[in-house]
């Protein structure tokens, strides 16, 4: 049966698009396929599978989506830095990984290799014995490690009482978890994933805890190296906030795009839960001509 096209504007109407979502294949709890099948039967139309400097999950994703019925957008999370503040760029890929990105994820994993060990290293410092350890316990793979691995190893020690506390205190932003020094610079992301034809889409910019100045000198920054997009809702936040950020886009001439950043069942954000957007002028990414083919199929 013929799903609903994705819309052509914000209306201010619910959504049936995910399009920043996790797996095993990265630091979440579900293996992509299953992801998949999570956000068929949550009702979304249109997914995009962006784990954390990988793409090694998209072929089982793609798979599963064929056999869904839904419309997958090739993915991935790149880490980089931004005047020493750990900054995400999605990328979304319909041509998949090839050009300067190839070498860019192989980078991306040797970084990450890196800076577990230097985590390790300072949690250890903090009481955490045999950080390296546990974190790959708590990862239960052999996949580069994140911060949430360490976040969840601190809670499994006994040393915070919830992932939120092992971040505010131990691996946010300036703690002693925060490493970046190996991540590249936001420029260099943007690049890769405009070599490879996909759309570069700034992530969760209302997290970081900036000014409104501070966040227009990052999106005219991401704007000015050839980033196309932003989250201009990521998961629950409020509708005056997303007003302003959707002027701040219009602005520098970007669109919009929306994503619950899911990682795990359980959570408060599932796939596809996220605040409504409020009518707005700023395009959504979906309509950029790199995408709309996919967006356009997933209506088929």
């Amino acid at each position: 049966m013929p799903m609903t096209a994705p819309p052509a504007r914000f209306e201010g109407e619910p959504l049936t698009i995910d399009l920043h979502m996790h797996s095993t294949a990265s630091d979440g709890a579900l293996p992509p396929a299953e992801v998949v099948s999570l956000c068929r039967a949550r009702g979304l139309t249109l997914m995009a599978l962006t784990d954390h400097d990988t793409m090694v999950g998209i072929d089982e994703a793609q798979a599963a989506a064929r056999q869904e019925g839904i419309g997958l957008i090739p993915g991935t999370e790149l880490s980089t830095q931004w005047r020493g503040i750990n900054i995400h760029v999605v990328g979304l890929l319909p041509e998949g990984p090839r050009g300067d990105l190839v070498e860019g994820l192989a980078a991306q994993a040797e970084a990450r290799e890196q800076r577990s060990w230097r985590i390790a290293e300072r949690l250890e410092k903090i009481g955490l014995r045999d950080a390296l350890a546990r974190a790959r316990e708590q990862a239960g793979s052999d996949r580069p490690l994140g911060r949430p691995d360490f976040a969840r190893a601190l809670v499994a020690a006994g040393l915070v009482p919830d992932i939120g506390s092992a971040f505010k205190k131990h691996l946010g932003n300036g703690k002693a978890g925060d490493i970046k020094a190996h991540w590249p610079f936001l420029a260099t992301a943007v690049a890769w994933i405009l070599d490879a034809g996909g759309v570069a889409v700034l992530a969760h910019p209302l997290r970081h805890g900036l000014t409104r100045r501070k966040r227009g000198l990052l999106l005219d920054d991401f704007a000015a190296a050839g980033g196309q997009a932003a989250e201009l809702v990521s998961g629950f936040q409020n509708a005056d906030v997303t007003r302003d950020l959707a002027r701040q886009l219009q602005e520098r001439e970007l669109y919009g795009s929306v994503g619950s950043d899911f990682h795990f069942p359980g959570g408060h954000l599932s796939p596809g839960s996220m605040s409504p957007v409020p009518r707005t002028a700023t395009p959504p990414v979906w309509t950029h001509p790199r995408l709309a083919g996919i967006a356009a199929s997933a209506a088929a």
